[in-house]
C-alpha cells in the first residue's frame, strides 16, 4: 500500500512543491483520482449540484456526506480524504460542530474537514480543533453564503476587502487551521493572503499564486455541462465520450448485434440435447 499523505506533510509543503487537490464522491471514480498522485481527495458539497442536481450546494445534508465519503475513503490509499461540512452542520453551534466533524472521521474514515467562513464560525473552527480534528479553512467566495452574497460572486476586488480576506485567512491560521481554501478572488489578493499566513492556501478560481490548486473533477473531465466557470480548464472531453458509447449500446440492442456470440454462455452439448427432446 501506498504511503499516505499527512497533514503535517501538507503544512509541510507551504511555499514548496505545489499542493494538487481535487473533488470524488464515489468508489469508483476515488480509485481513478487516487492513482492520479494527487495530493488530497475532498468530497465537496459540490455534490449537491455535480451529482443530485441542485442549483447550489446548499442541497446536501449530513448524512448523504457521510456516506459518500465512506465511499471514497474505502477507495483511497495514498491522498488525504478531506469531507466538506454541509450547510447548517456546523453553523448552529460549537456542539454540533464538533459531533458532524467526529462523524466524518469516526464513520466515513476521512482524516480532516473543511469548514466555510472566517471569523463568522471562528468558535465552531476552534471547537473542532480542540476535539483534535485538523480543519481546512474556506474564505472568499463560500457558496454556503450564497444568500448573503447575492450569488456566486468574485470576492476581494477592492482595497478593503481584500485585506478583510487577509484578515480571515490569518484569524483561521492562527486558529489552528492546516490549510485554507482560497475561492474566486483576483490572484494579486490570493498573492497577498498566501504570504500573510504560515499554512498553504489551495486556490479555486484565485490565480496561479496559491500555494496549491483544486478543481471539480467533473469539471475537469467534461463531465458536468450544466454551467462551467471561468477558471475550470477542461484536461479531457470524457461525457461526449460516455454518450457516444452508451448511443452505439443502444443501437447495437435495437439491430440485434448485441449480445454477441462471445458474451453469452455455454451449455454442456448433451445437456442441450436432454433440453431439445
Amino acid at each position: 500500500m501506498a504511503k499516505q499523505v499527512s497533514v503535517p506533510e501538507i503544512m509541510g509543503r507551504k511555499g514548496g512543491r505545489k499542493i494538487s487537490m481535487l473533488t470524488a464522491y464515489d468508489f469508483a471514480l476515488a480509485r481513478l483520482v487516487d492513482g492520479s498522485g494527487v495530493d488530497m481527495i475532498l468530497v465537496g458539497d459540490s455534490l449537491a449540484m455535480v451529482g443530485l442536481g441542485h442549483k447550489d450546494s446548499l442541497g446536501v445534508g449530513m448524512d448523504a456526506m457521510i456516506l459518500l465519503t465512506g465511499a471514497v475513503a474505502r477507495a483511497v490509499e495514498r491522498a488525504l480524504v478531506v469531507g466538506d461540512m454541509p450547510f447548517m452542520s456546523y453553523q448552529p453551534s460549537c456542539e454540533l460542530a464538533v459531533r458532524s466533524a467526529g462523524r466524518f472521521l469516526a464513520e466515513a474514515g476521512a482524516r480532516a474537514v473543511k469548514v466555510e467562513g472566517g471569523a463568522r464560525v471562528l468558535p465552531q473552527i476552534k471547537a473542532i480543533l480542540d476535539a483534535d480534528i485538523p480543519v481546512m479553512g474556506h474564505i472568499g467566495l463560500t457558496p454556503q453564503s450564497l444568500a448573503r452574497m447575492g450569488g456566486f460572486k468574485v470576492q476581494g476586488k477592492t482595497a478593503d476587502a481584500a485585506k478583510v480576506l487577509v484578515e480571515e485567512a490569518q484569524i483561521l491560521a492562527e486558529a489552528g487551521c492546516f490549510s485554507i481554501v482560497l475561492e474566486a478572488m483576483p490572484p494579486h489578493v490570493a498573492e497577498m493572503v498566501t504570504g500573510s499566513v504560515s499554512v498553504p492556501t489551495i486556490g479555486i478560481g484565485a490565480g496561479p499564486g496559491c500555494d496549491g490548486q483544486v478543481l471539480v473533477t467533473q469539471d475537469v473531465l467534461g463531465l458536468f455541462d450544466r454551467f462551467r466557470p471561468k477558471f475550470v480548464k477542461r484536461y479531457a472531453e470524457i461525457g461526449k465520450d460516455i454518450t457516444a458509447a452508451l448511443s452505439a449500446f443502444k443501437a447495437e440492442v435495437e439491430d440485434g448485434s448485441f449480445p454477441g456470440e462471445e458474451h453469452t454462455y455455454a451449455m454442456d452439448e448433451k445437456e442441450l440435447d436432454k433440453l431439445k427432446k
